[in-house]
This record gives C-alpha cells, structure tokens and sequence, in this order.
C-alpha cells in the first residue's frame, strides 16, 4: 500500500517511488467519470516510476447510498464491498511471488479505508504500508501554518461530527464538509481552507470564519458544479483573546 500524496506528483517520496518500481501488479479502483483525472495522475505515476513489465488490474469503486440514516452502517457495507475486490485482486491477478500495489491518496494512515478494508480480506497476504503526504499536511504547508499549538491538542473530525458536536477543541481539523459546518462554529474561530491540495485546481482560503464562510461556501459550489467532484480539508483555529 503506497501513499502517493495529496495531488502533486512531487509529493510523491523516494521511499513510494522505490515502492512502485518493485510492484509487479497495480490495482487502481476508479471512482467514475467525474474522477477521471485523480485516476490519470495514478497512471502517470506509474508510468514515471514503474519497471516494466508491469500490469495495471482497473475495478470500479462500488456505490456508497450516501442517502442512509444509518451512515455508519453504510460506510461498512460499502467498505466490504470494496474488501471482495481486493480480495479477487489478491486471488486472481497475483502469481507466486509477485507483488501487488495499492496506490493511496494522501497517507494510508490518515482518513482513509483501504487498510480497514484489508483487514476483511479473508485470503493470506503480507502488507507493507508506505506513509505519503496527507492532506492535512498539504493544507498547513501551503497555508504556512503550524498543526500543533504548545500544549493545545489537535481534534480530526468530519463535517458531520463538527455539525453534531461543534469544535470540541481549540484546533479542529476538518475532512470532507459537503455542508459547509465550519459557519456554525461560532465567533473566534479563524478558518484555514484548502480543496484539491496539491494540484493545478488547488484553492485556498484562510480568515476569521465570520468573514470568509460565504466565500468558501460560494467557491466551493462553484468548484464542485464544474468539476463534479471536490475534495477539500480545512483547520478551525480558535484565535487568542485581543490583549487590551
């Protein structure tokens, strides 16, 4: 499983590079039409720093009912659904002695399924995890911000979370918020706004919420009707009292 970073194919580390030249098979879960380009910038990266021969073994992402009530549940069975291609992945399309590839957004350790959905893989296998550039770090590194205060912990949620719960802490990262929570944050927050890190789409936006959430839920709109698609993480920071 290798990380291959938030979008710039410079994100990529030497350890990866190295990783994706000893894979033999290459397993690429495509997400549809919309993702075209996520899926081209995979192949690129193949083709940049695989050894031929290669193989390149392509399944479509399986539908996740984003409708549910029971979100939980729905993740799960989507997350199962995904374990049955892995699992034929490891079964059919890898002789004895080969290895496989599983290239991964961002870091496989930070918000992402495709460990979980490994461990439901009833077949014997070895894995090793190659660590990439998460998003989370993309986001600080172009907003020239530190993650960490001293002695302030860190909170990674979701939209939905923070819409249930609210920032639960002084700095709140924030993965995936297609309702746009972080305006009902409250007064003292300032907000560090970043969608489709690392690539030639990338926006950034950054402010005390009160003065930016329209502009962010504005682009954002706009964002997503032209490209079909958004990803985007942001960091709620709770901002000092003005000294008087």
């Amino acid at each position: 499983m290798i990380g291959i970073g938030a979008g710039d194919p410079d994100h990529l580390t030497f350890q990866a590079a190295k990783a994706i030249a000893a894979a033999d098979v290459f397993l690429l879960v495509d997400k549809g039409e919309a993702k075209h380009d996520l899926a081209g910038l995979r192949h690129d990266l193949i083709a940049q720093h695989g050894r031929r021969p290669y193989r390149i073994v392509e399944a479509r992402d399986p539908e996740r009912d984003r409708t549910a009530a029971a979100y939980t549940e729905a993740v799960e069975d989507w997350r199962s659904r995904r374990a049955r291609i892995y699992r034929s992945f490891i079964e059919d399309e890898l002789k004895d002695g080969q290895t496989g590839a599983f290239l991964v957004w961002g870091d496989p350790g930070v918000y992402d399924s495709t460990l979980a959905a490994l461990d439901e893989v009833d077949a014997e296998f070895e894995c090793e995890v190659i660590p990439g550039i998460s998003s989370v770090s993309a986001l600080t590194a172009r907003h020239r911000v530190g993650l960490t205060q001293v002695g302030r912990p860190v909170h990674i949620t979701t939209g939905r979370r923070l819409a249930a719960e609210g920032a639960t802490a002084d700095d709140v990262v924030v993965m995936l918020d297609a309702h746009c929570s972080f305006a009902e944050a409250g007064d003292g927050f300032r907000i560090y706004w970043g969608a489709y890190l690392g690539t030639p789409d990338e926006i950034l936006i950054e402010g005390p919420v009160g003065e930016v959430a329209d502009e962010i839920r504005a682009v954002r709109a706009e964002a997503r009707a032209r490209k079909g698609w958004i990803m985007d993480t942001y960091l709620l920071r709770r901002e000092p009292p003005a000294r008087g």
